[in-house]
């Protein structure tokens, strides 16, 4: 029996394009994939703004907060939460260059009515968090942005955020590329920073992707400790990445068992968990996977999450405690390897 809650977004489970190719499996409607998340254990769910509300700039506010209840009522259907609402600045038109960074007005306000209206999302669907993902926030071309003024950008819109509602939180979630080359909050650290400065720096934190630590070239379980040590890590995306490529949100653990083993212990030798917090999959299907398998990777994520767990539970302390005090790393990593590999 795991310790934790799980979430996931219905994006984790889509039809297999990418960049480079079509559709591979055929969408699933949404009630659909609550059914099977709530089959799968699962207890909530992530959603960017669009997911909930689909052609939202059509929309009014009332409209969108009446299209918002309707979803909710779904998620009560199948006693699931909602852990997150995430504006989809992305894949806007508005947002070419950006959202909060765009060096047009007219672009820096769209950025802004979409979160607003992402809050308005949330507080329907009953959650207090808002996810940014800052896809576009840095540059293609290095000098058609400044740095420090975009940075101000940044905090100014995460502070008319935190004006709009009292009681939203507002997570970042750092990835140092793609779909641009240069971010201006690409780690773990950035999102310290960026909290201190906002007008309400306990209600910032941070959503620690797995991924996108190994993408920045670090370790995931400490961007996470880091986090936790300051009391930011909101919720997490766990996934897996092989090296510093494209970002492949592979099953967890599947590429670094040692790394996944090490995610999981931080969370739980530092009660992450304990004020609500879920533990949130990131993760995309094969493109060969077929219809029928389209959970699959969820199942695997989650049996490789759980696995993690009992080793932890089984990791003695004392006996670690000892070949550290006396030096003796060496045997403590021989010791952890047969620990995962149950030898």
């Amino acid at each position: 029996m795991s310790q934790f809650k799980f979430s996931v977004g219905p994006w984790n489970v889509h039809t297999g394009a990418d960049s480079y190719g079509p559709e591979t499996r055929k969408a699933i409607d949404l009630e659909t994939k609550f059914a099977r998340f709530r089959e799968l254990g699962f207890d909530a769910v992530q959603f960017h703004d669009d997911d909930v509300v689909p052609n939202m700039n059509d929309l009014t506010e009332e409209q969108i907060k009446a299209e918002a209840r309707k979803v909710k009522a779904l998620l009560d259907k199948y006693g699931l939460k909602a852990e997150f609402v995430a504006p989809r600045l992305w894949m806007d038109p508005h947002t070419t260059d950006g959202g909060y960074t765009s060096t047009s007005k007219e672009d820096r306000e769209f950025a802004m009515w979409r979160s607003y209206r992402s809050i308005d999302i949330a507080r329907e669907l009953g959650c207090d968090l808002i996810v940014l993902w800052l896809a576009r926030e840095g540059t293609l071309c290095a000098e058609a942005k400044s740095p420090v003024e975009a940075t101000r950008q940044l905090v100014e819109a995460i502070n008319g955020m935190l004006r709009y509602d009292d009681s939203i939180r507002v997570c970042i979630e750092p990835k140092p590329n793609e779909p641009i080359d240069r971010s201006f909050c690409g780690t773990i650290g950035h999102v310290m920073a960026v909290s201190a400065a906002t007008i309400d720096p306990k209600r910032v934190g941070g959503n620690l992707e797995s991924a996108h630590a190994v993408l920045a070239g670090l370790d995931p379980a400490n961007e996470m400790g880091f986090a936790l040590a300051f009391g930011k890590l909101f919720t997490v995306h766990m996934n897996d990445q092989n090296g510093i490529r494209y970002d492949q949100d592979k099953s967890f653990g599947v590429e670094n068992l040692r790394s996944a083993f090490n995610q999981v212990k931080v969370l739980m030798d530092n009660g992450y968990g304990q004020n609500g917090e879920y533990v949130g999959l990131d993760v995309k299907a094969m493109r060969t996977t077929s219809d029928e398998d389209s959970y699959e990777h969820l199942k695997n994520s989650l049996a490789i999450f759980k696995a993690m767990e009992e080793k932890v539970k089984k990791y003695d302390r004392a006996y670690a405690d000892e070949l550290i005090r006396e030096k003796k790393f060496e045997q403590l990593e021989m010791y952890v390897m047969k620990l995962i590999m149950g030898i």
